[in-house]
Order: C-alpha cells, then structure tokens, then sequence
C-alpha cells in the first residue's frame, strides 16, 4: 500500500502548509537522534520518515503526484504526470525506460537545518539519503540542553542561542457592525523578507484572506503563523489580527444584543408610538409600542440582536431605548388636557 505520508505527520489530506510546518516541528525536535541517545537507531529511522514526508507534502508537484499515485508511483513504480515537463527536475529517468521515474529524497539533516535556519548545524552525514552517524551540532551550538524548552511545544528558545520564535505581531482589522452581522471575507496586503538557506533575505508581498464569520466580537484574534520576517537563527513570528469594531450610526452592541435609542416626544410617550428601523442585513422592521414610555423603559424583540458566534442560526435581542423630549413649557390648554388624560 505504500507509506501514508499525511499519518506520519498526523494531519488530514487537506493540510495547509502551516499545518505542515507546525508538524514537522514537533516531530523532528521529538524524534532527532540527539534527542533519543538510548534508542538512536528508531530514532533516525523515525526521524528520515518525518522528514520525507514534510519534503514531498510541503512541495506542491511531489504532493499532487503522491496524492494521485501514492509513495509507489512518486518512487519509480508509474510515471507522475507531465513527467520530464517543467518543474520535473524533481524526477530522473534510471535508464531503465521512458516510463520509469524515481523521488530522490534530501538528507533529513539538510531538511532539518534548512527548516530552522542553519546552513551547517551538523557534522559527517555518513552516506546518503539522510543518514545520522556522527551527527552532532557543529561545535555543541546548541549546547547539552538543545531540545529542552523548544522540543514539544513548537515555541519558546532553544538552550545555548539556538532558534527561538519571535514575539507576535498584533494588528486591528476595522469591521463595521455590518461585517460583524453577515460575515465577511478580508484581503490583507502584507510586505515582508524571507530568507534562503543561506541567510541572504529578499522583501516579498502577500495577500492573506481573513474570512470574518457572523457573530465575532471585538477582540476575536485570528492569527498567521510565522508570516513575520525571517531572520537568522529566529523563528518568524505569528501575524495576529485583532478585530475592532467601527461605531455605528444607529445602532451599538452590548455582548449579542443591540441597542438602539429612538427620541420621541412625550405625547408620543403617552399615547403610543412605532418604531421603524433597518436591520444590519437590510430588512425593514416596524414595531408598535402600546405602552406608556417612560424614560426608563426598554421595549425586547427577541431574536434581532447579533448572531451568536458558536450558533449563528441563534441571535441575541434587540433593545429599544427611548429619549423622551419633554416640552420647556406647558399652556393652560395643554395643561388641561393632561389632567383630562391622566384622571384625578
């Protein structure tokens, strides 16, 4: 059946590329030999595994021929699609034939030291295809304790100055109470430098898609992993965009509720008076209020508020305050009238 390569990573088949990221991380700080001196040769072996399988998911080509013909077909068994075409160099012919083609894979240590920012951590590579023996960090760069703090939780430094992860960086992203109501999707232009192996960086722009869903609040986060500036020795820091809410016209929110105040003149106030509103999605809404207003007086239509984030088929209230506009001065005749209204 051949190597699932998505089991070995423990991700689904439509993994991102920071899904892939994070779990190569973990993986290989988990299984390198350093790490695992009293079972070194599972190890390696474990660690050449995670290894390949980050190398042919996280490279679109390989991965769309391994989806399509599994581990045999990517390794000579059957041809990959436009085999010899552009961006072929990842196959070569063995000779044997026009149809035989084979996956050469790197060196998990060059992977490894790629991935975090090194362009020779390790001694002899001891022949190829990744191959441990004498591997060590040039000159105990990471000292005794390397795999320490960093090894499980993908985060923090490693002991001795390796490579550690970079704070976030927090950015609001303006919604309207609209985008808030109905959801919306967000285009980001974001400006940053990536690094090659070699350490030589170049600027590059980027366009990150925030999909707003109904229901989010102010303060929601929604966050890029590692979309900060590579550097040397550093693991680029998560992008984060916090959601800020843009005051509205009419209405405000209090958690799922909304709130809005209508004025209203005391004759209004005592004899009654209907509400017309637009919804946030465009809806007309007319409500009529048979109760004497009074100023504290808080008219409830269920349902009208802000969906809820969890369940956006579920909505909070819509609360009706009032302003009541009391007049400077009354007449005889108004004053007359009044007493007639209200009785002795």
């Amino acid at each position: 059946m051949g190597v699932d390569y998505y089991k070995i990573l423990g991700v689904d088949r439509n993994a991102k590329d920071d899904d892939l990221k994070k779990a190569y991380r973990k993986l290989a700080m988990k299984w390198h030999p350093d790490k695992n001196p009293n079972n070194k040769k599972d190890a390696e072996t474990k660690f050449k595994q995670i290894s390949e399988a980050y190398e042919v998911l996280s490279d679109p080509q390989k991965r769309a021929v391994y989806d399509q013909y599994g581990e045999e077909g990517l390794k000579g068994q059957m041809p990959p699609p436009d085999a010899g075409g552009p961006g072929g160099a990842s196959f070569f012919s063995t000779g044997e034939g026009p149809t035989s083609f084979r996956f050469n894979p790197r060196s998990a240590d060059d992977i490894f030291a790629e991935f975090f920012g090194f362009s020779h951590p390790f001694g002899g590579m001891g022949g190829g295809g990744g191959g441990m023996r004498g591997s060590r960090f040039a000159g105990g760069l990471f000292g005794d304790d390397m795999f320490g703090p960093f090894g499980e939780g993908g985060g923090g430094s490693m002991g001795g100055g390796g490579a550690r992860k970079a704070p976030p960086i927090e950015n609001k992203l303006p919604c309207s109470l609209e985008d808030l109501y109905k959801g919306t999707t967000k285009k980001m232009k974001i400006s940053r430098e990536i690094a090659d192996i070699s350490g030589k960086t170049m600027q590059v722009e980027e366009i990150l898609t925030i999909d707003v869903k109904p229901g989010w609040k102010k303060g929601t986060k929604i966050t890029f992993p590692e979309k900060g500036n590579e550097q040397p020795n550093v693991i680029p820091a998560d992008l984060v965009f916090v959601i800020d809410e843009k005051p509205h016209s009419v209405f405000t929110r209090d958690g799922n509720d909304l709130i809005v105040t209508q004025k209203i003149s005391l004759a209004e106030a005592l004899t009654g008076h209907t509400v017309h509103l637009t919804t946030l999605d465009g809806r007309s809404l007319n409500i009529p209020i048979n109760n004497v207003i009074h100023p504290t007086y808080e008219e409830i239509v269920p349902r009208e508020g802000m969906p809820l984030q969890k369940d956006p088929s579920k909505r909070g209230n819509l609360r009706i305050k009032f302003n009541i506009r009391f007049p400077t001065r009354l007449t005889a005749e108004h004053k007359a009238g009044i007493k007639k209204l209200l009785g002795p």
